[in-house]
């Protein structure tokens, strides 16, 4: 197998040499001998011409080469880049199955316990719940009611609530482990 450029050169060489010899059998000095006749111009030219011949096959198997190699490396591309919208569509699914399993945490029952209570006992009573299950239940109350239980809540839990709540959203929680 040729090289791309050792075809490239064979060709340039073919043609070089076809326009030396043409040039040499035309403008022969006078002072030397006349040529003998096994080197008439039309014999060269038909040589030069087989050369040539057999050199554009090897060369054309070589372009071909070439476009197989790059079609190869863009298919490969291709490849890397559905396996990358794979592993983005696992983790979008990943992430949708754990939101809707937070908002599963506080069922209707909870939440309406909640929804009945007032402020500052709905506070008292969601700083002693788990983190995540308290952000499910403030975020299936109404933003009213919400806002007042988390102005009673210990600030520290509350502002550990909020980034559960707001996280809820971010399509990138999928990358992180745990929500709280």
């Amino acid at each position: 197998m040729i090289s791309n450029a050792t075809a490239r050169n064979t060709l340039i060489a073919c043609s070089l040499a076809t326009g030396a010899l043409l040039w040499s059998l035309g403008a022969a000095p006078a002072q030397e001998a006349p040529k003998p006749a096994a080197a008439d111009p039309a014999s060269s030219q038909d040589e030069i011409r087989q050369f040539c011949t057999n050199i554009a096959d090897p060369a054309r198997d070589q372009r071909y080469l070439l476009q197989k190699q790059e079609l190869e490396k863009l298919q490969a591309d291709v490849d890397q880049r559905i396996a990358t919208m794979d592993q983005r569509k696992a983790e979008y699914e990943d992430w949708l199955k754990k939101r809707d399993d937070f908002l599963k945490t506080a069922d209707v029952g909870l939440v309406d316990i909640y929804k009945n209570m007032k402020p500052d006992a709905a506070a008292a009573s969601l700083n002693d719940v788990k983190t995540v299950v308290a952000a499910a239940i403030i975020m299936k109350l109404s933003a009213r009611q919400s806002s007042l239980i988390l102005a009673e809540m210990d600030a520290k839990k509350a502002a550990v609530i909020t980034n559960i709540i707001a996280s809820a959203s971010d399509p990138n929680t999928s990358k992180s482990k745990d929500p709280s």
